[in-house]
């Protein structure tokens, strides 16, 4: 079973996803992939797991990075999993590139090369967004690309974690991944 919460950040609203596992997801309204993997079964019931979510997010959303992650479970294809596995090892406060993940994998698939473009596309289906942090995600030109949350959000997210903006730019309209 599914169970979910609604949370009320200072970003906006948030709904909360889990099973008996783990966190399954954790969307923004109104974000682009809006609770897509969301069963139509599901329970707004508070639990361990969203409990843990609920007191992680109140620490990060104090501009604090939180000393635990509450259990997640995410579901993807084993692709789309390593993608997310690689955005966990983003330390708070700093970014990488669409780039620089697909030479990570491509090296942990001991692969020639891989796209920068797949990646994109595993990073904006990522369901548990901020914990698996994919706002963390830029381009190599420096451009705030990506993010189904919103270009705003991920600016809030990014400043909320003190991280380096000086050399990052919106990109204009239309030309984002």
């Amino acid at each position: 079973m599914t169970y979910t919460l609604h949370y009320d950040s200072p970003l906006g609203g948030i709904l909360l996803a889990a099973d008996e596992t783990g966190l399954t997801g954790l969307w923004f309204e109104g974000e682009k992939y809006y609770a897509d993997s969301l069963p139509a079964e599901h329970r707004e019931r508070e639990t361990p797991v969203l409990t843990d979510t609920i007191r992680w997010l109140d620490i990060y959303f104090r501009g604090v990075e939180p000393d635990f992650t509450p259990p997640l479970h995410p579901a993807g294809s084993g692709f789309r999993k390593a993608v997310w596995e690689l955005l966990l090892q983003i330390p708070y406060g700093h970014t990488t590139t669409y780039g620089e993940l697909a030479r990570r994998l491509a090296s942990q698939k001991k692969l020639s090369k891989m796209s920068a473009q797949a990646i994109g596309g595993a990073v904006g289906h990522n369901e548990i967004s901020i914990i698996i942090p994919c706002h963390r995600v830029v381009g190599t030109d420096g451009s705030l690309t990506g993010y189904a949350g919103g270009i705003e959000k991920k600016v809030r997210l990014l400043e909320l974690e003190k991280a380096d903006m000086k050399n990052f730019f919106i990109p204009a309209r239309g030309t984002a991944l």
